[in-house]
């Protein structure tokens, strides 16, 4: 490639003057300069220095089956040479999209069989939106267009995702969000839950706020609720197993639709295809994105329940709706045969009865006696730490979200990639770490909450 024609300074001298990075302080980033990730390989991601790091974060959230797969890289090189691309209007399809669209059909929860293609979680969020607003109106109700969301919910980056999101630094930039969304509560029991009130109640509580908020503006007037099964970007907030079966309750109560966000769950990070079968809960939509190509092509496919599409079908005419690369042959080719990586290496299945319940036992008892850790949660392959500069108040350190950055760089430095959101450390690795790979992460983990604890502690 080309770019083993420049140093590591002249790539970030040019990263610098031309490259605007996502949810970056540019002045900061420029200051000290980007870490040029160059290649990849398994579980590990290697800078342009040639430092091994294991990837905790699977990419951000999507690289489920692990790096340097040549059976995608070979997908997407027989489809562009077949047919690069055609788009899906002007009443045309192409094949992959048609047959992609079956196989997910198949591992969808039962009442799912429709889908609508985009290229981001954002974009399917958006378009999630768009459609249950647009199924009210089409069954006579345009007044029942308000959606419930969760604060620190993360729902994407456009407009309309930011809107559904309930991350404040984002609302503060928006200048104006979507209208008729509101936000409640989060299932997070750490920092939420009353003295002495069992998770179990906890859970209750946290639906009820759902339950508020539909009533005080009137169940006529609410169209939905949103939520992602297990909070991601918010800091991997896993709910109480008594929560969503509670807020499919109350949906069903007043006749609100229940929009799941799997873009980060979907694909086999809690142990199932969907986090909704985990749980247990049918829900009328479900976003998708990432793991469904594994990173490997930009590609989101929102999922449609029977109710919504059976009327979009017979009562809807044309849905004003779409994007230029909805459906992408390359992109839904690499899905394909990624979706089929998935299920002959059983990593579903893997994740389920081997290494989920493996990474839990390991973050308890090698990570949760730490001086600087508050509580390890974790699902599936997705786990939290929090930390704390007192395990027994909760007290964190200050100001708000320093201490984590301070694991998370040695953590880096130890061969160690997380990521820090507030003061919880997450992890989200690809579905590929076997238990020694696990291991490893815990070993570097740990030597990274030393060294923290350290610093944090120095008088």
């Amino acid at each position: 490639m080309t770019y083993q024609n420049y140093s590591l300074k002249q790539l970030q001298q040019i990263d610098a003057a031309h490259h605007l990075h996502p949810f970056t302080d540019h002045k900061e980033l420029r200051e000290v300069g980007s870490r040029i990730i160059s290649r990849a390989d398994g579980p590990f991601i290697y800078d342009s220095e040639g430092t091994e790091i294991l990837d905790g974060m699977a990419g951000l959230w999507c690289v489920n089956v692990g790096y340097g797969r040549d059976e995608l890289a070979e997908a997407a090189s027989a489809q562009m040479k077949e047919l690069p691309y055609y788009n899906s209007f002007f009443k045309c399809s192409t094949p992959t999209p048609v047959l992609l669209s079956k196989k997910l059909a198949e591992i969808a929860p039962k009442h799912v069989s429709q889908v609508f293609y985009g290229s981001s979680g954002s974009e399917a969020n958006d378009t999630a939106l768009r459609l249950v607003r647009h199924y009210w109106a089409l069954e006579g109700k345009p007044e029942k267009n308000r959606i419930i969301s969760r604060k620190m919910a993360y729902h994407g980056s456009t407009v309309a995702g930011t809107s559904l999101g309930g991350m404040e630094p984002m609302h503060k930039q928006l200048g104006g969000a979507v209208p008729n969304i509101v936000h409640v509560m989060m299932p997070y029991a750490y920092e939420l839950a009353l003295p002495g009130e069992s998770d179990h109640d906890f859970g209750l509580r946290a639906a009820k706020a759902v339950e508020d908020a539909i009533l005080e503006a009137g169940p006529e007037k609410v169209a939905a609720f949103i939520g992602e099964p297990v909070m991601g970007a918010g800091g991997v907030k896993i709910p109480p197993v008594s929560y969503w079966p509670e807020v499919q309750r109350i949906c069903r109560k007043y006749d609100v639709l229940l929009m799941l966000d799997e873009v980060i769950t979907g694909y086999g990070r809690t142990g199932e295809w969907f986090a909704a079968q985990t749980y247990g809960v049918e829900p009328d939509t479900i976003t998708t994105a990432k793991a469904l190509t594994s990173g490997y092509q930009p590609l989101s496919a929102l999922l449609v329940g029977d109710r919504i599409s059976a009327t979009l079908v017979e009562k809807g005419g044309e849905f004003y709706h779409g994007y230029t690369y909805s459906g992408h042959p390359v992109a839904c080719a690499v899905a394909l045969k990624n979706l089929e990586i998935i299920e002959r290496e059983g990593l579903v299945d893997r994740v389920r009865n081997d290494t989920g319940p493996y990474f839990a036992k390991a973050l308890q008892e090698r990570i949760a006696s730490h001086d600087l850790v508050g509580e390890v949660r974790s699902i599936g392959l997705m786990g939290a730490i929090e930390i704390v500069k007192d395990k027994a108040t909760k007290e964190r350190f200050l100001p708000s979200g320093s201490a984590a950055v301070v694991v998370r760089d040695h953590a880096i430095a130890q061969g160690m990639m997380m990521r820090a959101t507030g003061d919880t450390m997450i992890l989200s690795p690809p579905l590929i770490w076997t238990r020694d790979t696990i291991d490893m992460a815990c070993d570097r983990i740990a030597r990274a909450l030393d060294l923290a604890q350290a610093d944090l502690r120095k008088p």
